[in-house]
């Protein structure tokens, strides 16, 4: 997943945030210690730390539990916010998968 860029990157730009969150909404079924979603995402772990703590703050992701000395986190969508990202997230992959399914499809032809 680090080095792909998913539809949603490709429309609306591949920064450390957009990563994370990329990174979090597809992968919402679990949770992740800071390490994990730095590694997955594709951007470096001090990097992460510069926004994380606004993350937190502000209600977007939720420590779930500790692990060890690990703290485990996901998105939290008891946020409303987080919530229509997520809604807004899915329509945008949607979309692009049906403007994309109306284009032509090139066929190579192999000379025999």
């Amino acid at each position: 997943m680090a080095n792909e860029r998913t539809l949603f990157l490709r429309i609306f730009g591949d920064s450390p945030v957009l990563r994370v969150m990329d990174f979090l909404v597809v992968n919402d079924d679990f949770d992740y210690s800071m390490t994990d979603v730095a590694k997955l995402s594709g951007i470096g772990y001090a990097t992460l730390k510069l926004f994380w703590g606004t993350l937190e703050k502000n209600g977007v992701v939720a420590n779930t539990r500790s692990v060890g000395k690990a703290k485990m986190y996901r998105l939290n969508f008891a946020n409303p916010v987080v919530k229509r990202f997520k809604e807004f997230y899915w329509e945008t992959a949607k979309r692009q998968l049906k403007i994309s399914d109306k284009r032509p499809i090139k066929v190579m032809h192999q000379s025999r």
